[in-house]
Formats: C-alpha cells, sequence, structure tokens
C-alpha cells in the first residue's frame, strides 16, 4: 500500500494534471479547514460576548439598585442630621422630623452649604396642605416648597422620603407644635 502510494506520487510528478488535481484538492481541504476554524472562532466570540452581555446588564441592575439604596439612606441621614432635624425642640427626639424654622435659615445661607453634603439638589415639599408657592423668609410660613440646594449641573431624579415639616406657631391662647407632612426629596449628580 505504501509502495503504491508512493508510485502514484512519482507517477502525479511526471503526469502534470495528476499534479493539479492532487493540488487542488488539498487547496480545496486546507480553506475547508480555514473556514471551519474561523466559524468556530465566530461561535466562540459571538457566544462569549453573549454572556458578557448578561454580565454587564447584571452589574448594570446591581449598580443601580445601590444607587438607589444609598440615596434612600442619605435622604433619612439628611432628614436626621442637626442641620435639619427637630431634635428635642418639639418635647421628644423624632425620627425624620426637620425644623422648618431652620431650613429658612439654612436657605439664606445655602451658597456655604454648596458642597457640604456631596449632592446637587434638596428639595423639601409639603404633601399636606398642598402649597405650590416657593418659599422666602417674606412668605414663610404661608408657603409650600423650599429650594435649599440646587446647583446648576446635570441631575439624577429625585430620590425621596417622607418627613414631618414642624415648627413652632402662635394661637390665640398659646403657642403650639404644628407638624405637617412633606417630602425630603434629594438629587446626585448624574454621572452617565
Amino acid at each position: 500500500m505504501v509502495n503504491e502510494n508512493h508510485q502514484r506520487v512519482l507517477h502525479s510528478s511526471c503526469n502534470p494534471t495528476e499534479s493539479r488535481r492532487f493540488f487542488k484538492r488539498g487547496q480545496l481541504k486546507i480553506q475547508q479547514m480555514a473556514f471551519m476554524l474561523i466559524g468556530v472562532t465566530l461561535l466562540f466570540v459571538f457566544v462569549g460576548i453573549f454572556f458578557l452581555a448578561i454580565n454587564l446588564y447584571d452589574v448594570q441592575k446591581t449598580a443601580t439598585s445601590l444607587e438607589e439604596d444609598n440615596a434612600l439612606s442619605l435622604v433619612s441621614k439628611l432628614a436626621n442630621s442637626p442641620e435639619f432635624s427637630c431634635g428635642n425642640s418639639f418635647g421628644s427626639s423624632r425620627s425624620n422630623c426637620i425644623d422648618f424654622d431652620k431650613l429658612i435659615i439654612l436657605q439664606g445661607l445655602s451658597s456655604k452649604y454648596q458642597n457640604f453634603w456631596g449632592i446637587t439638589k434638596i428639595q423639601i415639599r409639603k404633601i399636606y396642605p398642598e402649597d405650590e408657592t416657593i418659599c422666602t423668609e417674606e412668605n414663610y410660613p404661608d408657603c409650600g416648597i423650599i429650594n435649599l440646594l440646587d446647583k446648576k449641573v446635570n441631575s439624577t431624579a429625585f430620590t425621596s422620603n417622607f418627613v414631618s415639616l414642624c415648627r413652632k406657631d402662635l394661637s390665640e391662647s398659646a403657642i403650639y407644635d404644628k407638624c405637617e407632612l412633606a417630602l425630603l426629596m434629594v438629587a446626585s449628580e448624574d454621572s452617565g
């Protein structure tokens, strides 16, 4: 058998037509192998891209969830910070209680607090009774929206939490604590 193959090769080297046919057949097999390797490589590349896309989607989803959790945590921390909280001004210490009087004073000092909280916007909005008037020292307490901080940058959507907006009020006979339902809204800089 080896001898026959050897004779065929010797014979094909003598015969140019037979030599071309072997050459073309060999060249065709090389081309088939090359296409097969390219196809297999492309298949693995597409599978890799598919799994990478799924993983990136999961990472993005997790990052968004963490951002929302951090924003909610920040809103709660902000509501209970000394600059905002009622403290013991209204009898006992309260959670998520914001002193309306402090906010009006802070509103005048907002330029000093531009980088203090690490966020771009802080807004407190009364829920009930609803009032769309922007708060200033002149119309306080008959207003409904306090824009405490508003950097003019691209910001994310507001993250909010319900708070009690409390102040001292005067009735005909005495001073009393008046608390209203409000929404503390915070936005951070949009990085994307």
